[in-house]
């Protein structure tokens, strides 16, 4: 994150678990691939998820510790990966907009599971939530518009010039993932997209 910020990145795309009360952000639900320990993330102790070296002895850090370092200088979209999730995440951005002088703008929502992000807008109407979407059924904007998500998160291999249009007349701001080559790249901005998730913002 702290990388993404140094190279100008405006948004960062951190995956966040629930486990043993904790709000804990890293990617897979199993720890063997990009930490030293072993098993499934939601069901260690915090300690132990604390002990381990999640790379060049940096920790598995909280969803706090991310908000902390980013300090408003992008937007963090938060990814609910975990069950449970959605409660925690609200009431954690609630207290940075509330006490600590941050704007509801500051953060953006998403997930796959559109149940976990309907229980966010229920839960706080204020917090900006964006669909995720890893195929392309039909009316995937309008599907984004009627969940009241403001932006829709799609595979770039889906993205193509009706979707963008159709979400864009609907208000919705279009944002493509995985784009990491320039060719990539260079579609996604004819095609018009609002913005890309991508492993290299440098490239960008």
């Amino acid at each position: 994150m702290r990388k993404a910020l140094e190279l100008g990145a405006g948004g960062i795309e951190v995956d966040v678990y629930f486990a043993d009360g904790q709000l804990v952000v890293i990617h897979d639900d199993t720890l063997n691939r990009t930490t030293n320990g072993h098993g499934r993330v939601m069901k260690k102790s915090f300690a132990y998820l604390r002990s381990l070296d999640a790379g060049l002895g940096e920790r598995i850090p909280t969803l706090a510790e991310i908000f902390d370092a980013v300090n408003r200088r992008a937007v963090i979209n938060v990814e609910l990966k975990g069950a449970q999730t959605a409660a925690p995440v609200a009431a954690l951005i609630g207290e940075y907009v509330n006490r600590r002088g941050w704007h509801y703008e500051d953060f953006l929502v998403s997930s796959f599971d559109h149940a976990r992000i309907h229980e966010v807008k229920q839960l706080c109407p204020e917090i900006r939530i964006g669909a995720l979407f890893s195929k392309t059924p039909r009316g995937l904007a309008k599907l984004a518009e009627v969940l009241g998500a403001w932006s829709l998160h799609a595979s770039k291999r889906c993205v193509t010039p009706g979707l963008v249009l159709d979400a864009h007349r609907r208000g919705l701001k279009v944002f493509a993932f995985t784009v990491n080559e320039p060719k990539d790249i260079a579609r996604m901005k004819t095609l018009g997209v609002d913005g890309v998730f991508s492993d290299f913002p440098e490239r960008v």
